[in-house]
């Protein structure tokens, strides 16, 4: 499975924010939309996300508020990425060695959306309940041995 096939199945729905920004206003947009992240863009580039770990990290080092901090003093400038043919295994040891909940997908320098955690999670699980399922099907089906007529009888 790939990242493609998660972008396929949850949409192209993209949350961008510009570096320039104040961070109140971010937050504000991550609180109304109920999401985690916002890819942080500059003319057409990504440079950058900020999730609600950076976000928690600058309200605490600012004694409790975002005050006027922009977008750009608290960002990750380094964010992990992937490309829409990175595979998931791939994408889940990348997040786990990061600790890393959201990824980036960029083809080139388009980006293509954003692959969380929970995303590569819910895939994983998917994959395995529909592999369980054709496996019970299959056994279910299984076809009767024929007994062999010579062979002793319990």
């Amino acid at each position: 499975m790939k990242v493609s096939d998660i972008l396929r199945v949850k949409g192209n729905t993209l949350y961008t924010v510009s570096p320039g920004q104040p961070l109140a206003d971010a937050v504000q947009t991550m609180a109304e939309f109920d999401i985690g992240s916002l890819v942080v863009m500059d003319h057409g580039d990504l440079v950058g996300m900020l999730t609600f770990r950076e976000v928690i990290a600058a309200v605490v080092k600012n004694g409790g508020s975002v005050g006027q901090l922009t977008v750009r003093t608290v960002m990750d400038d380094a964010p992990l990425t992937c490309t829409p043919e990175t595979e998931i295994d791939e994408v889940r040891r990348m997040m786990l060695g990061r600790h890393a909940r959201y990824m980036p997908a960029l083809d080139g320098k388009t980006l293509m959306g954003v692959i969380s955690f929970y995303d590569v999670a819910k895939a994983v699980v998917d994959s395995q309940d529909f592999e369980n399922r054709m496996l019970k099907a299959y056994i279910r089906d299984w076809p009767q041995e024929e007994v062999d007529a010579d062979a002793p009888k319990p």
